[in-house]
């Protein structure tokens, strides 16, 4: 099975990841599309997260009425920080009949070279980036990386920052995520 692997804190997740999913999903062969839901990014500070598993919970209702997503603990099993070449070894090992592509966005792609074997994961694996606002694909990036697709996707300006701001000053952050997950945090007083 050919598999997206959408890596992020989800801190919450939001309708811009849900868009850029499914547009992965319809713009090439991958048959699902599994987000991870990382317990530490080794570029965020642990302190501004929530709770992992509340994290994973609200990726749970983002995604449940689709069967082509699928929200994913896997690195809550692994080392902290997680480091994407070391869950794709995890992967490899206890999945060797897929394939997996990663997808990222056009930030996470510019720190690439900065990952934990970078080298050794842009040869072994494709990936699917689009664009986020702010943050341009170089010219050369097909030559950067031979397996690099670049997603078709509308810029969407929605980030988990701005969620999380709109929440600590009680303005509204409907249409900006999934109801059931915006009714959850609401309900749970997260982020305030």
């Amino acid at each position: 099975m050919k598999i997206g692997l959408y890596f992020g804190s989800f801190n919450p997740i939001h309708l811009g990841h849900l868009i850029v999913a499914n547009q992965a999903l319809s713009q090439s062969d991958l048959q699902q599309i599994w987000f991870v839901v990382s317990p530490q990014n080794p570029f965020k500070q642990e302190h501004s997260l929530l709770n992992e598993y509340h994290r994973l919970h609200l990726v749970q209702l983002a995604v449940e009425d689709n069967p082509q997503f699928r929200a994913s603990d896997m690195e809550f099993k692994l080392p902290k920080p997680s480091y994407t070449a070391d869950t794709l070894v995890y992967l490899a090992e206890k999945y060797p009949a897929h394939e997996f592509t990663l997808l990222m966005g056009s930030d996470g792609f510019q720190n690439l070279p900065k990952w934990k074997n970078a080298q050794w994961l842009m040869e072994n694996h494709s990936i699917m980036v689009y664009q986020r606002p702010g943050f341009p694909l170089p010219e050369n990036a097909g030559n950067l990386h031979k397996k690099l697709v670049v997603l078709d996707a509308p810029f969407l300006s929605i980030s988990a920052t701005f969620i999380r701001q709109n929440i600590q000053a009680g303005k509204s952050i409907r249409y900006l995520l999934p109801d059931a997950v915006r009714e959850y945090i609401e309900a749970n007083r997260y982020y305030l």
